[in-house]
């Protein structure tokens, strides 16, 4: 039954470079649309703006095209459509576990998004939890903890490792949860997870990361790395059909009241009510979200299959981006940990003499690119960096940035098209 509906894309086509087997980069749906710009005409899109929504992969389109005929309810219902579609929507749980690294027995609970997820997490906390985050979290990491520690921005990657040590070490006796992202959605700046992982465990707490910036653009094994909980969104993963995860141990998740009460996390209902014994059916009430599901699967399994060839690319566009901002001297990079840290395909700036938004509208109606400005749900991170500490140079009172991200549909053309319109905006 489940080959009708099975959630996996069509397998890229396998080509051969000397010999050696290459997948292509995947392809996505919406690749140099045309959009309109000033003086009319129409220009190729240069979608710069992955790190807030990506577009969709043609395999997620696919899936979900596949899964149509069939849909129907999960879990509960007898029928063939059915028992497809709930076979479909747990092969996804399946997919994700395995594109996560995650224990076999280990929860994934789909959610709307990261933001979902860790108010999810939050919610499922033991009473009296000491948190430990950093300010320089997203907004979704940085505020649903009902107690929590506040660390500021660490000057290193060495300095954060360090000052989550010494806060966990000063926590109250109990439980404990080290709260970090993994590559940061205003620099793109890596974070040490591992040794912040240990670190954790070292302290008897638990670790969560927010990956969402990170599982776009990197292979990770939450087993290996020794990470508790992840959270991610399908809407930055090529699959935005509104569906997130929150995997991770399930001890906690199967002893918290349920997320939201309902239809499918009650077992029994009636003078007293008694809650789903797993932790998946105890915080998916309500019928659940199985297209972007089977979506976010698909996207899942067509980049585990491509790491190679979209990793070695987006090292090269962001090289080469990175390269032209450096060559123009009015415009400045913002950097937590300096030039040569190590990131993902996301670049955050300002321009001399130019508000934030104002170079983001003309990029977009005069240059057909897209770009994010705004201080990116990321308000004490960018302030931080604004203040001069990030820059070494003062913003002359600004508190927006611009920001540039990279991803499957970027090409070198669009790159460059955004360089030579910084440089024509600037006067170099």
């Amino acid at each position: 039954m489940s080959t009708l509906l099975a959630p996996s894309p069509i397998t890229p086509a396998v080509t051969r470079v000397e010999g050696v087997r290459v997948r292509p980069i995947p392809r996505i749906i919406g690749a140099d649309v045309p959009v309109p710009v000033k003086g009319g005409g129409h220009v190729p899109y240069a979608n710069l703006d992955y790190a807030a929504s990506a577009p969709c992969l043609e395999a997620a389109h696919e899936a979900v095209t596949r899964a149509l005929p069939y849909y129907s309810s999960v879990h509960r219902g007898a029928g063939y459509a059915s028992q497809v579609t709930t076979r479909a929507y747990e092969d996804a749980r399946d997919a994700v576990r395995s594109f996560l690294g995650a224990w076999r027995r280990s929860a994934v609970v789909f959610t709307r998004n990261t933001t979902d997820a860790m108010n999810l997490l939050a919610h499922a906390v033991p009473r009296g939890t000491s948190v430990v985050v950093f300010e320089t979290e997203h907004h979704a990491s940085l505020l649903p903890w009902r107690r929590a520690v506040r660390l500021p921005a660490p000057a290193t990657a060495a300095e954060a490792v360090s000052a989550a040590d010494r806060a966990l070490r000063e926590s109250p006796i109990g439980s404990r949860l080290l709260v970090v992202t993994a590559a940061s959605n205003v620099t793109g700046e890596l974070w040490p997870v591992e040794e912040l992982a240990k670190v954790a465990h070292r302290n008897g707490a638990r670790i969560v990361v927010d990956a969402a910036q990170l599982v776009p653009h990197r292979p990770l094994d939450m087993t290996a790395l020794g990470l508790d909980y992840i959270a991610f969104s399908g809407h930055k993963l090529y699959a935005p059909f509104g569906t997130g995860v929150l995997a991770g141990r399930a001890d906690w998740l199967r002893a918290a009241e349920p997320y939201l009460k309902g239809g499918g996390a009650s077992a029994s209902v009636g003078r007293t009510t008694r809650w789903a014994a797993s932790a998946e059916q105890r915080h998916e009430a309500g019928s659940p979200n199985v297209l972007g599901a089977i979506a976010l699967a698909a996207a899942c399994e067509t980049l585990s299959g491509s790491w190679d060839a979209v990793r070695a690319r987006e090292e090269s566009l962001l090289g080469r981006l990175r390269a032209g901002v450096a060559e123009l001297p009015s415009v400045r990079e913002l950097t937590l940990w300096g030039d040569r840290a190590p990131r993902v395909g996301i670049v955050s700036f300002i321009v001399d003499g130019w508000n934030a938004s104002d170079v983001a509208l003309t990029l977009s109606e005069e240059y057909g690119v897209g770009v994010r400005d705004g201080r990116f749900c990321a308000h004490p991170l960018v302030r931080h960096l604004l203040d001069g500490d990030g820059t070494g140079c003062s913003a002359g009172g600004r508190d927006t940035a611009v920001r540039a991200s990279l991803g499957i549909g970027t090409s070198e053309e669009h790159v460059d098209r955004l360089l030579a319109a910084l440089a024509g905006l600037t006067g170099r």
